[in-house]
């Protein structure tokens, strides 16, 4: 396919890279010029069939692409969805933002734009930058991607999976909360260590949680909850006893990840039966080439 990638940091950067090296004809664009000459020099010291082009605008990188994939954070997804929209761009989209909700709705309050299929990678690290774009990112990962039966065309979605499971991605359909058993297929790095995330610059962050304010305080409101009872466990009179027994669900659930995978099944590629896999924490490993059927596995 002919993909632009708008945003060329650690994800977008490595999405970029990852593409050039499946075949797929890849232009990229960011807004600082630095990343640009920088993403251009990496190009061109890329083996011959794994490199890129990088625009000069957005409009530039979305002329002829079959599909974009927006890559930027939060606070600017509404400024460059209006540079796809006065350009003129009517094909495939897709984000990788960390919130859902607010790309959704910014999408659909531009009727021009059509064929949206919001999703998110879980994968990431520490540090930042088309320096740290690494094109095996998202080896083994678990990509989310949005599937709400009135609204996500499936033909559309299709296709999105089979150029992520063709990355090596483990397709997650998905079109609500993360609840187990789900939870633990998106785990990531920062399922494993949290201290990974303080490390990533503050904006980038605060973006994150302050765009989906309301899900995130109610889920904060349940942390601060758990703590207390933590709290208190330290004044009962067994502490130790108190305390371990607060401690032994998060024991079970973090022995319980990564989970098992399942022989591979073949599953009609229909809307309620995707969903199905995604709310039981399975995942799509290909899409057939006739879009009629997908693999699939489940966890063990």
């Amino acid at each position: 396919m002919r993909v632009a990638v708008i945003g060329l940091g650690l994800i977008g950067g490595s999405l970029l890279r990852a593409l050039a090296v499946a075949g797929h004809a890849v232009l990229g664009y960011d807004a600082d010029p630095a990343t640009r000459a920088m993403a251009r020099t990496a190009a061109a010291r890329a083996r011959v069939g794994a490199r890129w082009q990088v625009t000069g605008t957005v409009r530039d990188a979305a002329a002829g692409a079959d599909l974009v994939v927006l890559a930027v954070p939060l606070p600017v997804v509404g400024t460059v969805l209006d540079e796809l929209a006065g350009s003129g761009y009517t094909g495939l989209l897709t984000d990788v933002t960390s919130v859902k909700g607010p790309v959704r709705e910014l999408v659909l309050g531009r009727t021009k734009l059509a064929g949206y299929v919001g999703g998110h990678p879980m994968a990431g690290r520490e540090t930042s930058g088309f320096a740290a774009a690494d094109p095996h990112l998202f080896d083994g990962c678990a990509w989310v991607l949005c599937l709400e039966p009135d609204e996500t065309d499936l033909a559309d979605w299709l296709t999105l999976a089979g150029v992520l499971t063709g990355l090596g991605a483990r397709v997650v359909p998905m079109a609500a909360a993360a609840t187990d058993p789900l939870a633990l297929t998106l785990g990531a790095g920062s399922f494993r260590d949290g201290t990974r995330v303080a490390a990533s610059p503050p904006p980038l962050t605060a973006a994150m949680c302050g765009g989906n304010a309301a899900a995130v305080g109610a889920a904060l409101d349940a942390v601060l909850s758990l703590l207390g009872t933590a709290r208190e466990a330290l004044d009962a009179t067994d502490p130790i006893g108190a305390l371990s027994a607060w401690l032994a669900p998060p024991a079970t659930a973090r022995a319980a990840w990564p989970p098992g995978s399942s022989e591979p099944a073949t599953l009609p590629a229909k809307t309620d039966v995707l969903l199905r896999l995604g709310r039981a924490g399975g995942w799509i490993t290909e899409v057939s080439a006739d879009h009629r059927t997908v693999s699939a596995a489940r966890p063990a």
